[in-house]
């Protein structure tokens, strides 16, 4: 990753016109347009990775068919990715903290189109999952970079709001991407959907060679450890509240289609998610238009929304109406939340230690959304489906204390550098 600030203001030698003109952007307060081509761009690479960790799980009669093995033991596929991302992340940010950011995003993002490409042909499990944690892998690497070169590419002002277009890709993903592979899965098969991905891959490889602008990596001599973040004041507020919300969210959506079922609306999950996804869609909008200065009100927003949607479908999941608006209270809950908490890690570390709080971030999230799939199955099975949204209530208590007492560091009502 990069060390956002000093790459903003001081370009290499060498570095391609396009990324001195960026960092000349970032620097005048006169200019206010965000470099699109490069941060949709970015935002297709969010949903390249966002797109194959889900995609097996609207596949897994296919896979499980072709592959000899239970859809219990397909369902593995999206947990082994998720592993190989936590695994990974923060030793290979460490080890590649270095590179320079277009040749890290152009390695990681070819990464994917390898993974898609053996997981499309593979007719052996094993392979699938050797496939599939290469895969995860290579997320580790594009998440801990994507959000700090997004915030590269534009003035400290900005920031936000170009973290806000990257991160657009997960809504995107999972309310679109994900039943469209589902579709085209069903109708000519699971391999299609993987090659699919693959050929958008393959495309987005040369959108970012000509739209994105190069960043150097860091300087040997200006690296902080990883680990050291976490001595930085604030750092851990955030890292904690990624850990817990994330579990939280994953425990209810990982099984939203199930939930559904036994509620009685289990031909309507594809609606109910298509509404989750426009309503963070537009929750994505809200925070990039005010995150600037309203950092820490919407975190602790997004997160009384998400708990009081949780509520909603706990009570009374077997009304319609009511399923529909607790659905699209929780997408504008959550739709924000990942660019909120990847700018609230890079303002916390700063200068010396964003990159290790970006990659421990990363971590965090893959190991909450493996251990959400877990812990939602046990609940589910041991307590009902009314015990899943009573659980992301339960889980969101401390979160939101954590955030409301993080007002100093972590989540504070100024953010640095800023003047909001």
């Amino acid at each position: 990753m990069t060390t956002h600030t000093t790459i903003s203001q001081h370009p290499s030698a060498g570095s391609e016109p396009g990324a001195a003109a960026g960092a000349n952007d970032r620097t005048s307060d006169g200019e206010a347009r965000l470099p699109m081509a490069a941060l949709s761009a970015l935002a297709t690479a969010v949903f390249v990775t966002s797109l194959t960790e889900t995609l097996p799980a609207g596949l897994l009669p296919g896979m499980s068919g072709d592959l000899g093995v239970g859809e219990s033991a397909a369902g593995q596929t999206v947990t082994v990715y998720a592993l190989g991302t936590a695994l990974t992340a923060i030793p290979l940010t460490a080890a590649t903290a270095g590179w320079r950011r277009k040749r890290l995003l152009l390695t990681a993002m070819a990464g994917f189109a390898v993974a898609n490409t053996v997981t499309a042909v593979s007719g052996a499990y094993a392979l699938t999952m050797v496939a599939r944690f290469l895969a995860g892998v290579a997320a580790g690497v594009a998440w801990a970079l994507l959000a700090g070169y997004a915030r590269s590419l534009v003035p400290d002002r900005l920031a936000g709001r170009a973290i806000a277009v990257a991160m657009a890709g997960i809504p995107v993903a999972l309310s679109l991407g994900v039943p469209a592979g589902t579709f085209l899965g069903e109708t000519v098969g699971w391999r299609a959907a993987f090659w699919s991905t693959t050929a958008l891959t393959v495309a987005l490889l040369g959108w970012i060679a000509a739209a994105v602008p190069d960043r150097p990596g860091e300087r040997p001599e200006g690296r902080a450890p990883m680990l050291g973040a976490l001595r930085v004041p604030g750092v851990v507020p955030v890292l904690l509240v990624t850990l817990v919300f994330v579990l939280a969210h994953t425990v209810l959506y990982a099984y939203i289609a199930t939930f559904l079922e036994r509620m009685g609306m289990g031909g309507s999950a594809d609606l109910v998610l298509l509404a989750f996804g426009a309503a963070s869609l537009v929750s994505i909008w809200v925070v990039g238009a005010g995150i600037h200065r309203g950092l820490r009100a919407l975190t602790l927003a997004g997160t009384v929304l998400v708990a009081v949607a949780a509520g909603l479908l706990a009570v009374d999941a077997g009304t319609p109406a009511l399923v529909y608006a607790a659905v699209v209270l929780w997408g504008l809950g959550w739709g924000g939340i990942p660019t909120l908490l990847q700018t609230a890690a890079g303002d916390a570390g700063g200068e010396e230690a964003a990159d290790g709080a970006q990659a421990m971030l990363v971590t965090l999230w893959n190991v909450a959304m493996a251990a959400g799939g877990v812990v939602g199955g046990v609940l589910l099975d041991g307590f009902g489906p009314r015990s899943l949204p009573w659980s992301v209530v339960a889980l969101l208590i401390p979160v939101l204390a954590v955030v409301a007492g993080a007002r100093a560091h972590g989540f504070p009502a100024r953010r640095p550098g800023t003047g909001g």
